[in-house]
């Protein structure tokens, strides 16, 4: 784990980097190959992903005029047959026009009617005042596959902040509507009041004219949270399978033994996604959440990294359910306007519930396997890692790359004890170098975005513990080393879970792709997304390895890596 190299050599390289620093931008080192992004300037939120006419669009926040937020934000718009490879169209569907949104067009979803088949975007304007307020906009032409053109509602704005409950300049994106057993539509808008986010449950007869609800319009409401951004409520099946469930199924959405519903919330304070499992009676308007959230270490969340103001969509062709998220930039404003661009889109995930109900499941859409390079593939069986090894995965391009492997574990009885009830895994995770240290079982798992010299590395690990109410396991991605530059985020994500006491094996998938490092843990269960910007471990000096630092061995009972190719992104 340690580095060869001297201090004085650090120095050099991190002197000469900087020097290049422009040059690294201009060759756009960190622009990745196969996550979404657009081809300059800045984006963010994932706005309205939906499944229409044989076509799946995305629509997210973005700047037209340059790589940082901008003053008046439009709605980027890009179509694609499979979630992996992009059109991009040139125009903006929305774009400030109007009293209601001329300071902006803001997050919002979209809603496909089933009457007649028509989506309909709902989105927040600023206002003239810079009020945020409601809007609708329906496509110029629905028989358009890729819906170029968008129309504003002549009724905008439709829903406007109710004046004592919340906040007019920090109410905004409103959720994919959806209609109860009455025949109302719902729809549900974030909010805040001081420092209590708030859920705020709209009705209506026509999709136009909308109320408060009557039963419960503060359908959810936690202090301390600030804004609630980005809220999304969608049903999942308590049956073991990976199926999803559209929001207006309304055959089994009362039915509390066959469905549950998630509430998932942005937490501005936090800039996490949380989320809430529970069940929901809708002609009460009632959700009872089975989980709490409290702003520590034992809350639900989507990923314990870098992925902020996420959108689901039921995509009607697979019957699933798929989420995209927005990972940030961790450099800074000046290195965003040198390279042009800032902002990426996670890769969209399958969501489903555990077979157990109490939490969600993620993994990257099937589509993205057929990016592997079949002649650059890497195969690794039972190879036993003892205490202070460290494998390198060789004959792939470790800067561009998919990795799953699978470990066998010793006997669990024999970890270190940690009390979990009072232990927070970020503070642990935060020590010097945690996965250097000398465990029992673990830290073991990947170097990834390694320099050949381990000056430069990011650690993706696991430790076992013993605690009072069985086991855990501890999960880490450790950024300290992943970059010799000084002006970029470095830090560590971690979370912890319970295992059960006959676990034999954890598996984990890493996906790699030049500035960004995804890590899907024990099938799923858990997700760790983060931005790394190496100097000197960039494209071909990119390297992997396999390290365990713990003193009880651990086999790679298999390990497949794929180099990955490049995603098709074309401008239309």
């Amino acid at each position: 784990m340690e580095p060869n190299s001297s201090e004085n050599a650090s120095s050099n390289i991190i002197s000469n980097g900087i020097k290049n620093n422009k040059m690294i931008h201009e060759n756009h080192l960190y622009r990745t190959s196969y996550h979404f992004q657009p081809q300059q300037n800045w984006m963010n939120d994932p706005n309205g992903p939906m499944y229409y006419k044989g076509v799946y669009h995305l629509f997210y926040q973005y700047n037209p005029d340059g790589a940082t937020f901008g003053k008046k934000m439009v709605w980027g718009h890009s179509v694609s047959y499979d979630l992996i490879n992009w059109i991009h169209l040139n125009h903006p569907s929305l774009q400030p026009s109007h009293h209601y949104d001329i300071h902006g067009c803001f997050s919002g979803s979209t809603t496909i009617i089933p009457s007649n088949n028509q989506p309909f975007i709902f989105y927040t304007g600023f206002d003239e005042t810079k009020h945020q307020v409601q809007n609708l906009a329906m496509p110029k032409n629905p028989q358009d596959p890729f819906l170029r053109e968008w129309i504003k509602h002549p009724q905008n704005p439709i829903i406007t902040a109710p004046i004592g409950l919340v906040e007019q300049e920090n109410f905004r994106d409103p959720t994919t509507a959806w209609k109860g057993s009455d025949g109302k539509w719902r729809v549900i808008v974030g909010a805040r009041n001081g420092d209590i986010g708030k859920a705020i449950l709209y009705h209506s007869d026509d999709f136009v004219n909308w109320k408060l609800s009557p039963n419960n319009h503060e359908f959810y409401v936690i202090d301390g949270i600030g804004m609630c951004e980005c809220p999304d409520f969608f049903p999942v099946l308590i049956d073991g399978t990976k199926h999803g469930v559209d929001l207006d199924y309304s055959s089994v959405q009362d039915s509390n033994d066959v469905i549950r519903h998630v509430l998932k919330i942005s937490y501005q304070n936090k800039q996490q996604e949380y989320y809430l499992v529970g069940k929901y009676v809708c002609d009460e308007d009632k959700f009872v959440a089975e989980n709490k959230i409290t702003g520590t270490s034992l809350d639900l969340k989507l990923d314990h990294g870098e992925f902020y103001a996420s959108k689901s969509f039921f995509d009607y062709a697979k019957k699933r359910r798929v989420l995209w998220g927005w990972v940030k930039e961790l450099d800074t404003e000046q290195d965003d306007i040198l390279k042009g661009w800032a902002g990426l889109q996670a890769i969209p995930r399958q969501v489903w519930l555990h077979e157990n109900g109490k939490w969600l499941m993620q993994w990257p859409i099937e589509k993205l396997e057929t990016l592997r390079d079949s002649d650059n593939q890497v195969s690794i069986f039972a190879h036993k890692l003892v205490f202070g090894s460290t494998l390198q995965v060789s004959g792939i391009t470790a800067s561009q790359a998919d990795v799953e492997v699978v470990f066998e574990l010793p006997e669990l009885e024999s970890a270190e004890w940690l009390d979990s009830k009072e232990v927070d895994p970020q503070i642990v995770c935060s020590d010097k170098e945690y996965a250097s240290r000398s465990g029992i079982i673990g830290p073991f798992g990947l170097l990834a975005l390694a320099s050949k010299d381990l000056t430069e590395q990011t650690a993706i690990f696991f430790t076992i513990f013993r605690t009072p109410n069985g086991f855990s396991c501890l999960m880490c991605t450790d950024l300290t080393r992943s970059s010799l530059r000084q002006d970029v985020h470095k830090t560590t994500y971690a979370t912890i879970f319970a295992i059960d006491s006959n676990l034999k094996a954890i598996s984990l998938r890493t996906l790699i792709d030049g500035s960004i490092i995804e890590s899907f843990g024990e099938k799923g269960r858990v997700c760790i997304t983060n931005r790394v910007y190496p100097l000197l471990a960039t494209e071909k000096d990119a390297h992997l390895y396999v390290f365990n630092n713990g003193k009880q061995n651990v086999c790679i009972s298999k390990l497949n890596a794929w180099s990955m190719k490049r995603a098709k992104f074309v401008q239309q």
